[in-house]
């Protein structure tokens, strides 16, 4: 097994080291945020940063990168309250990677990816169409991260659309079911599958399967 140090690493080549950097830490969940403008414009962007908070209230969290870098979908949270979160499959995997591209502010991306937007329940922020498990958030809390300026932005579960058909007795979701994909890096994309569940464990309890 090789070794690098962690001056090795800073001393490598900028891309070279991001992509070092970005896919050590294994595969992840990835999602486009859709948003929308106090003007109406929608915003349609590509996050694999998107973490659970908690259950109860539900809270989901993603990280933004900093504001030069990315900043429509934070600033359009911050100025409705109100996102969405759509998981993406094999079917619009293109698709959904395109959004990663930098286009002007007031640009469309579900139409310049060619993605559908479709709005829900009265939540005024763009689900994706086209996608199979989705929720709506209000925003809950910014938090800014110093060490590289950059945010994390934490939001509280409002709706959830989903088949019903992958939901288990006891709340559980069979993702694979509907293809949604993970990622490592910020351009490897895969199909996860289903390998095991497992009972809660406890001390001195042999470990149960769930099937």
């Amino acid at each position: 097994m090789a070794s690098y140090s962690s001056a090795a690493i800073s001393s490598w080549e900028r891309f070279y080291r991001a992509n070092f950097i970005n896919s050590l830490t294994g595969f992840k969940a990835v999602s486009m945020i859709g948003t929308v403008n106090e003007a109406g414009n929608l915003n349609l962007g590509i996050f694999s940063s998107i973490v659970h908070i908690g259950s109860d209230p539900a809270l989901i969290g993603y990280v933004n990168r900093p504001v030069k870098a990315a900043p429509h979908t934070l600033a359009n949270i911050q100025a409705t309250g109100i996102y969405t979160i759509n998981h993406i499959h094999p079917g619009i995997l293109a698709e959904a990677h395109q959004t990663s591209a930098k286009y002007e502010a007031g640009k469309n991306e579900f139409e310049e990816v060619g993605l559908t937007a479709e709005f829900l329940e009265n939540i005024p922020a763009p689900f994706v169409l086209e996608s199979r498990v989705k929720y709506a958030l209000s925003l809950e809390e910014v938090i800014p991260i110093k060490l590289n300026d950059t945010f994390l932005v934490i939001g509280k579960l409002i709706s959830v659309f989903v088949n019903e058909a992958i939901v288990s007795a006891d709340g559980f979701l069979h993702l694979d079911q509907v293809e949604s994909v993970c990622s490592n890096g910020t351009d490897g994309y895969y199909s996860p599958a289903f390998l095991q569940r497992y009972a809660y464990a406890k001390p001195g309890i042999p470990l149960q399967k769930i099937f």
